[in-house]
């Protein structure tokens, strides 16, 4: 009974084999990407860097340049899905609070608001690219997570 077993496994892992070389044969391989660390960390740079289109005239940029990267690299490039959200859900937020503030010049209150608000956008998207190309993870301050 015992030869009996040993006869009946080693069928079974022979089928398993044959099962297994066959469908490596018509399964398409898989393009293994492999990216060093330098690579993923300028993508990084480059998801928050991008936001400073705005400043270069392009409308929306802030918001554009961020999303663009994002969605090209966030399947390749874990670091990028990380950065490219946070870059992008940072510039949603200062957009609305750049719209609240033009809102609020009709009661002179924006005026105040304005400059605070441009300059801190680019002192911390200048940040941001600086920890990302040092490979920190970089948390911008007082931002809505629209995007988790």
């Amino acid at each position: 009974m015992n030869e009996n077993n040993n006869d009946f496994q080693e069928n079974v892992n022979n089928d398993q084999d044959n099962t297994q070389k066959t469908q490596e044969h018509f399964e398409p391989k898989k393009a293994e990407i492999i990216i060093d660390t330098k690579t993923e960390r300028n993508w990084a740079m480059f998801c928050h860097l991008s936001a400073l289109s705005c400043f270069l005239g392009v409308p929306f940029g802030n918001v554009l340049g961020p999303l663009i990267l994002w969605l090209v690299k966030k399947d390749e490039l874990p670091v990028v899905d990380v950065e490219g959200k946070e870059a992008l859900n940072f510039q949603l937020s200062m957009t609305i609070y750049t719209m609240v503030a033009f809102m609020l010049c009709f009661v002179f209150i924006g005026f105040l608001l304005i400059f605070p608000i441009i300059i801190a956008n680019l002192v911390l998207v200048i940040v941001a690219a600086i920890k990302a190309s040092n490979g920190d993870i970089y948390q911008y301050p007082l931002t809505i997570r629209f995007i988790k």
